[in-house]
């Protein structure tokens, strides 16, 4: 057993300052840490055969969340795999999460030779015959079938190490997970929080933002849609601080990730409600809004939405009525022209205080509509 103890702070690379500037999001949680502390975390090895990972590929005991389903790997690419297999050679490991309620395995890293293994015994690769090419013989050509009766016990007895780990404690948070996942499953490009979050929080309501993702004033308000998942994870942040605002603590990132472990376990009545009360609130603020709505500069900021639409939110599932779109637009100019409000939303904005601040700020503009 290894207990790891992580804790790190970070300066944003380049390409993660760019990553939301070059959407037009102004968001300055980008390319914070993670980690919000130190956890234990218990790590082990194991071996596994070839066939018993395609067994558990197979009967769903291995998890490939749906944001890592692509298969990227050429035909080449995965019949050089499974030739290394069979000439005995090593290859690399594989990085898996053992989830506590269920007792599967999530897919860290790992997941083009897993999908490899499963499709060539199944022998089909994206639709066709899985024949392998560009290797030596007697191999080249075959599927697993028409493989030799030695080479198929040979591959189906070599060997895949795996590391798996769990986090011990803190026992009501998954914050060392997306943190591990950050640092394991970069391939050459640093995932986004939203792209972690969508696999290791994967669940109904980690599906519900992808749905208002596409609702028509959302759409409206932020634009084309993003191609890092920043829009769902605004739609994330918006649910969140309407919901458990006053628990917010930094990381964002980390914030947003149990958020949605914990939405995921709720009640389909409580989605249904969040779900209502979200569009409810896109109409409300395209309407009242418009297209200039929560771009106090040139670029949309993630700091004026995710205050002013939780706010709004809070406001209309209060009430139950809609407040008038000229009272709406009149409280969020005065909002705007607000130097209080203006602290909470132009630096440092995932810091608790700050985050205090404009959430405290909106909810005072927003109280009194009529």
């Amino acid at each position: 057993m290894e207990e790891n103890q992580v804790a790190e702070s970070r300066f944003p690379s380049e390409d993660e300052t760019q990553l939301s500037l070059a959407e037009g999001i102004d968001d300055d949680t980008e390319g914070e840490s993670t980690s919000r502390g130190s956890y234990s975390i218990l790590s082990y090895g194991a071996d596994y055969t070839v066939d018993s990972l395609v067994n558990r590929m197979e009967s769903g005991a291995f998890i490939v969340p749906e944001f890592q389903r692509r298969f990227i790997w050429s035909r080449t690419h995965a019949s050089r795999f499974i030739e290394s297999l069979l000439m005995g050679l090593p290859v690399p490991g594989i990085f898996l999460y053992k989830r506590p309620e269920d007792g599967k395995h999530l897919v860290i890293d790992g997941q083009q030779r897993l999908k490899t293994l499963h499709s060539f015994y199944k022998g089909v690769l994206r639709e066709n015959k899985f024949r392998l090419a560009g290797v030596r013989e007697p191999w080249n050509g075959k599927t697993y079938d028409e493989l030799d009766p030695d080479d198929q016990l040979r591959l189906d007895d070599s060997i895949v190490h795996a590391v798996i780990f769990g986090q011990e404690s803190p026992k009501d948070t998954i914050d060392s997970i997306h943190f591990v996942f950050e640092r394991i499953n970069s391939g050459g490009i640093r995932l986004s929080p939203q792209e972690i979050r969508n696999c290791i929080a994967e669940g109904e309501f980690t599906k519900l933002t992808l749905e208002l993702n596409q609702h028509h004033s959302w759409r409206k308000i932020y634009g084309s849609e993003s191609l890092r998942s920043k829009d769902q994870e605004l739609i994330t942040r918006v649910l969140a601080f309407l919901e458990s605002g006053e628990h917010y603590q930094k990381p964002m990132a980390a914030f947003l990730t149990n958020f949605t472990k914990q939405m995921n376990d709720a009640a389909p009545q409580k989605l249904d409600s969040l779900k209502k009360i979200f569009t409810q609130t896109s109409d409300l603020c395209w309407e009242a809004l418009n297209g200039k709505a929560f771009r106090p500069t040139r670029t949309l900021n993630a700091a004026v939405l995710d205050s002013v639409m939780s706010e709004l939110a809070r406001r209309l599932r209060k009430s139950g009525a809609p407040p008038s779109l000229k009272s709406v637009k009149r409280s969020y100019d005065t909002l705007l022209a607000s130097d209080s409000f203006r602290n909470g939303w132009e630096s440092a904005t995932s810091d608790e205080e700050i985050v205090k601040i404009r959430i405290r700020e909106a909810r005072k503009a927003f109280s009194n509509l009529k």
